[in-house]
């Protein structure tokens, strides 16, 4: 009996011991990545989306609601980052009447007429941008781009954003922008988080040098 209990308590003094390193490895292997998009004159690339590989699971799709609202006949944010199949809600804070569509292949939708402080939701099922409009004020043009990654952030007025927590080793940082002049909008540039914790990209756009 005093031989078990001794065991046991061994056992409660090691397994704190191995665990601790695997949770420093864990913690140690992890870097957080500033990234700055310019223009090729240097000027700051504002709303472009900064995003590397990794596993998307269901802590990635945030409990808060993300919303794009309707707000001075415009759009609320210019651009939004969805993970896939997040659901994003779409309130109008205007006093008039909004119509939103959008033609996204795999993310089609359309939301009929509705007025103020009223509000619908559409889930985002397909990674990829989606081009919104409506139908009633041609002005309104805004972006949300889906991803397939929990590691994916849209820069400030600035042209800074933070991937924080990316795993060791090399991977792909994707750069995309609605005006990027570049296939598809994007650049990409083979980075090493561990190498660094800053990186520069120069996004040329559209009616931009």
């Amino acid at each position: 009996m005093i031989q078990s209990c001794v065991r046991s308590i061994l056992t409660l003094l090691v397994l704190p011991l191995l665990v601790l390193p695997m949770l420093l490895s864990s913690a140690a292997g992890a870097a957080d990545l500033r990234i700055r998009v310019i223009t090729p004159d240097g000027e700051p690339v504002a709303n472009a989306v900064v995003s590397v590989p990794g596993e998307l699971t269901a802590v990635a799709l945030r409990a808060e609601p993300l919303e794009m609202a309707q707000v001075d006949i415009q759009f609320d944010p210019f651009v939004l980052v969805v993970p896939r199949g997040a659901d994003v809600v779409f309130p109008n804070r205007d006093r008039v009447r909004h119509h939103v569509y959008s033609f996204a292949r795999g993310n089609r939708f359309e939301l009929e007429l509705y007025g103020r402080e009223q509000e619908r939701s559409v889930r985002f099922d397909v990674a990829g941008p989606v081009p919104l409009g409506c139908n009633i004020h041609d002005q309104m043009i805004a972006f949300i781009r889906v991803v397939d990654t929990p590691f994916a952030a849209r820069t400030d007025a600035d042209g800074r954003a933070v991937l924080a927590g990316l795993p060791a080793g090399s991977t792909t940082l994707t750069v995309w922008h609605p005006y990027g002049n570049a296939e598809d909008n994007v650049v990409t540039l083979a980075i090493d988080p561990a190498g660094g914790t800053e990186a520069t990209v120069t996004l040329a756009l559209l009616g931009r040098n």
